[in-house]
């Protein structure tokens, strides 16, 4: 089993616009599911963006939600 922290790199180094569900989730600190069920219901505190069906997850978005510079 993979650790969570050599898995997904600190908020504050990612330099990609999105990152995927498992990792926002981590960012986030909530169930992959639970990100799923904003997307679903657009109403979460992050809205994903769809590319080719896929869910991606804005990084601005979740830095802002988060308090993160």
């Amino acid at each position: 089993m993979t650790n969570a922290i050599t898995q997904f790199p600190t908020l504050e180094s990612v330099t990609r616009p999105t990152v995927d569900t498992a990792a926002a989730a981590y960012y986030l600190n909530r169930r992959p599911q639970t990100l799923r069920c904003w997307a679903v219901y657009q109403d979460g505190a992050v809205n994903p963006i769809r590319i080719s069906g896929r869910l991606a997850w804005p990084v601005a978005d979740i830095k802002r939600v988060l308090g993160v510079a």
